[in-house]
């Protein structure tokens, strides 16, 4: 056990956690940036009609080659959401596993893979799902639905960013490596889930945080019971905030017969994302006791549960656009995740 304490914490400082300190500063400016730019995205969606997910004049439109765009749009790099709520349960398990501070080179190789793994499903996602995303209000603009690009383009594309996500299994072990590479049929199978079960969230969920196994796998050489409880908590709270985020679209989906949790729980949607939410804190709380970690993770564990709690408070099934900004919410949750994990090491 490497629980050093504060005077083990001092021991520990020098240039690599020079640079790891200076990463965080850098994810949490770019995140505050991003929170900034995300509000005003919400108002502006507040003051118009429809509720389409690309912001036309956005800093893509502003700073990209026209010929650039909709390749940003379809990875989805004008809205990095996707990414942090991906990123940072990875973050929290690297730090359980490390028991404090991850090397430099994991945290790079970690959030690169977040970060081109989340491009690679959404691009995949757009590409089973156009001949659908031009008739719901809010996909309606993407660049397949919308005819901005063609689906060859598409298909290069994916394959681009998949050779560019298995490049960094290069950087981790063989172990990390097959662990990785077991992942790929979920990432296949989420975007046709919709036209067969009402559970597409929760393969998202499991695909999207795969990442918390990987971290034990290649800080540790294997992956503990406790890991798995902590990954099986991160799908019960993907399920809870993407069926909030489905709530936009329960209308166009009923139409053309696709299928979600929201449309499976209907009115009963707050109540039993309560529920998901509750077993999300119970299931972080037992894998963090599986874990070992320290008394002042349970104090985060308890900061997590009242902010996943005023969420379930706030929840309104009949005002999308609230939903939307409940889904946002949850980038906080994740790296509240991730700073109880760092203070369980203490």
């Amino acid at each position: 056990m490497r629980r050093a304490g504060l005077r083990g914490l001092v021991v520990r400082i020098g240039p690599e956690t020079c640079y790891v300190t200076g990463f965080i500063r850098i994810i949490c400016r770019k995140f505050r940036n991003f929170c900034d730019t995300e509000l005003e995205h919400m108002m502006t969606t507040l003051n118009r009609p429809d509720l389409s997910d690309i912001h036309i004049g956005d800093w893509v439109d502003r700073w990209l080659p026209a010929a650039w765009r909709p390749y940003a749009r379809l990875a989805r790099i004008d809205r990095p959401v996707g990414i942090w709520l991906t990123f940072f349960p990875c973050l929290a398990a690297l730090i359980q596993a490390s028991q404090g501070l991850p090397e430099f080179r994991l945290l790079v190789v970690f959030f690169l893979g977040a970060f081109l793994m989340r491009s690679a499903g959404s691009t995949a996602n757009d590409i089973a799902d156009r001949n659908f995303d031009g008739h719901v209000e809010r996909t309606r603009l993407r660049p397949l639905a919308s005819g901005q690009l063609r689906t060859r383009h598409a298909l290069i594309f994916l394959a681009v960013e998949l050779a560019l996500a298995a490049l960094l299994l290069f950087f981790l072990s063989p172990f990390t490596a097959l662990v990785a590479v077991c992942v790929l049929p979920l990432v296949f199978i989420y975007p046709l889930c919709k036209r067969f079960t009402h559970w597409p969230q929760a393969v998202l969920g499991a695909a999207f945080n795969w990442g918390m196994l990987m971290a034990w796998a290649e800080v540790s050489g294997n992956i503990p019971a406790g890991a798995v409880v902590m990954w099986v908590g991160a799908i019960a709270w993907q399920i809870g905030y993407d069926t909030v985020y489905a709530y936009v679209d329960v209308a166009d989906d009923t139409r053309l017969g696709l299928k979600s949790t929201a449309i499976l729980f209907g009115r009963r949607g707050q109540a039993i994302v309560g529920l998901f939410y509750a077993l999300t804190v119970g299931a972080w709380a037992v894998g963090g006791w599986l874990l070992d970690m320290a008394m002042p993770y349970a104090i985060g564990m308890v900061i997590i549960a009242a902010h996943l709690a005023w969420q379930i408070w706030r929840v309104d099934l009949e005002k999308p656009e609230l939903n939307f900004r409940l889904f946002l919410s949850n980038i906080l949750t994740g790296a509240l995740l991730a700073v109880a994990a760092f203070a369980g090491t203490w």
